[in-house]
């Protein structure tokens, strides 16, 4: 695999399918080189055979203990310099807090928060001593509500956008880009491992994932702190904002009864 030549290596995780391997076909469109990571090999050196730009496959599982520092030793062994990180790796689960598996729900806190933030603290000296490049972290419009039957996933998005929110500010005077992608309802496998599939939440506007991930790469690329795609998403997003905070509780519970 050649290196050299174009700086502007991206990684992306969860690349294996969905929203993920959006954005990595979306980066693709702009010429990046890209590092793909999954644990599914398999699907990552499929996407790889399919893109024109370099392409470097590195296997990785956020969910087990120094996976996020395993990548990112991975990467460095092969001489790839990271220009932009993509956050993209998570996973929900639906059902009472208090029924639901601990190990699960641990599993899926490590996935969703542990990781990014490690990957985060990794990557983003460098980018800032570049004074180049960004972070795109994968969050969600749930991030703005609490979530009765998901109340760990939702809790999970609502950390990584204020994460990448204030990360925005830290590193905007260094010329490093932090964005938050917030996509609501999305044709994605996320549906049917969190069983998500029957709740209100997802009967309305369902967006496709290559629309999320064109208006995330277009927003990251514009030096944009959060995006929101698609215009139910946003009114959404406002509604949240405006109503009080015990009537949110209720209007999301009823949504994931």
């Amino acid at each position: 695999m050649n290196t050299g030549g174009d700086a502007r290596w991206t990684l992306v995780t969860g690349a294996s399918s969905g929203i993920g391997a959006e954005i990595a076909r979306a980066f693709a469109g702009h010429g990046r080189p890209l590092v793909l990571s999954a644990r599914r090999t398999e699907r990552l050196e499929a996407l790889a055979a399919e893109l024109a730009v370099p392409v470097a496959v590195v296997p990785a599982d956020l969910a087990a203990p120094g996976g996020a520092e395993g990548l990112i030793a991975a990467v460095a062994a092969k001489g790839i310099v990271l220009h932009t990180l993509v956050n993209n790796a998570g996973f929900g689960l639906r059902g009472r807090f208090a029924a639901l598996p601990a190990r699960d729900q641990a599993e899926m806190v490590a996935v969703n928060v542990t990781a990014p933030t490690i990957l985060c603290r990794l990557v983003l000296p460098g980018l800032i001593a570049r004074r180049a490049g960004g972070i795109l972290n994968v969050a969600s419009v749930v991030g703005y509500l609490p979530g009765p039957n998901m109340a760990a996933y939702y809790a999970s998005k609502a950390y990584l956008l204020s994460l990448s929110e204030a990360l925005y500010e830290e590193a905007r005077p260094h010329g490093v880009t932090v964005t938050a992608i917030c996509p609501g309802a999305t044709a994605t496998e996320f549906s049917a491992r969190a069983d998500v599939g029957g709740t209100k939440r997802v009967t309305g506007t369902v967006m496709t994932p290559g629309a999320v991930a064109r208006a995330a790469v277009a927003g990251h690329l514009a030096g944009r702190a959060v995006v929101i795609p698609g215009a139910a998403n946003r009114a959404a997003v406002l509604g949240a904002r405006l109503m009080p905070r015990w009537l949110s509780r209720k209007v999301a519970a009823r949504l994931q009864g």
